[in-house]
């Protein structure tokens, strides 16, 4: 575990360097967003010969149906890396730890 000490007016702070929400969260998008990915790979549909008007126009309906899905996962894959990441240089302020000026000095 990655602990972070701080010491500010002789007072010890101890805080975590990843925010554990934040990490769960992007995890949780990354493995969605592969899953997704993953079933939609195996289910293409595919053309075959002899196919009437209409049907080659539903089947390429199907294809842009699952291609516009596929970017949907990508997004969700991106986002989930993009959070796990974040997670790990997000740090909860626990009190200030700034003093206030005044400013008459």
């Amino acid at each position: 575990m990655l602990i972070e000490y701080l010491y500010v007016d002789n007072t010890l702070y101890t805080g975590m360097l990843v925010d554990k929400r934040i990490l769960a969260g992007g995890g949780a998008l990354l493995v969605a967003g592969m899953v997704v990915s993953a079933i939609l790979g195996s289910n293409m549909p595919v053309g075959e010969s002899g196919m009437t008007e209409e049907e080659v126009l539903t089947l390429l309906e199907q294809q842009r149906e699952n291609q516009d899905f596929s970017i949907l996962a990508g997004m969700m894959v991106g986002v989930g890396f993009l959070l796990i990441l974040v997670s790990f240089g997000v740090r909860r302020k626990r009190g200030s730890s700034k003093k206030a000026k005044d400013p008459s000095t």
